[in-house]
């Protein structure tokens, strides 16, 4: 019955879970430092995680640009 479906139920649902794990607190992140929340999508894509992470890390937000 399910044959044509790449995903079963229950996988489906641990994608949506873990899709909401990572990129609603990445785009809440993103929004209080400045920079346009789908930039969280980023989480989404193996290595460019990483990027995403030292930016944040290691440049100044423009929250704290427009401060200064």
């Amino acid at each position: 019955m399910g044959s044509f479906l790449a995903f079963s139920i229950w996988q489906l649902l641990l994608l949506i879970i873990s899709l909401a794990i990572f990129v609603i607190p990445g785009w809440r992140i993103a929004r209080k430092a400045g920079y346009p929340g789908a930039m969280s999508l980023l989480l989404l894509i193996p290595m460019l995680n990483i990027v995403f992470l030292w930016i944040f890390a290691f440049s100044r937000w423009p929250n704290q640009r427009e401060g200064a």
